[in-house]
């Protein structure tokens, strides 16, 4: 069971969702959970099947940015840098296995290292990137999907 703060970095990261980013809403994605530095979404079949009957591609990618996008989001926050200035400026996306039932969307957090370095640029710069990998697993745990993404902060 999440944790309270868990439970209210949820709320506040699915309103953001909703109100910032409304494709969310079609797909239907939902945030599962926030618990040490990992974020995990709920990407369902039946909004995001495609002819095949197994999940759209394009789907899997947009869950890909959203998992990313809302872990930095969220990370910042705890920090006390409560923005979206937040755009994936580069993204790519590998499909080793299809995704054939409702997908659970991962993104854990970079190296410590990475994550200091990213929080001194923006500090000292107004603006920084930093590199996010997230991953959409299929029924059994694999890797259905992969995306990394860079993304950009900025004041």
């Amino acid at each position: 069971m999440p944790s309270t703060s868990s439970h209210s970095a949820c709320q506040h990261l699915a309103q953001v969702f909703a109100s910032d980013i409304p494709l969310t809403s079609a797909l239907a994605i939902e945030v599962r959970n926030w618990q040490n530095h990992c974020l995990q979404l709920h990407l369902p079949l039946p909004e995001n099947r495609n002819h095949q009957e197994s999940m759209f591609g394009g789907s899997l990618y947009c869950a890909g940015v959203l998992a990313s996008w809302g872990w930095l989001h969220l990370r910042l926050r705890e920090m006390g840098i409560n923005t979206t200035h937040i755009v994936v400026q580069a993204g790519q996306i590998d499909y080793p296995l299809p995704v054939l039932a409702d997908a659970k969307v991962i993104c854990s957090a970079p190296d410590q290292a990475i994550w200091t370095r990213f929080i001194k640029m923006y500090q000292r710069h107004g603006k920084a990137r930093i590199r996010l990998d997230s991953r959409i697993l299929t029924h059994d745990g694999q890797d259905g999907a992969c995306f990394t993404g860079q993304f950009v902060l900025h004041s």
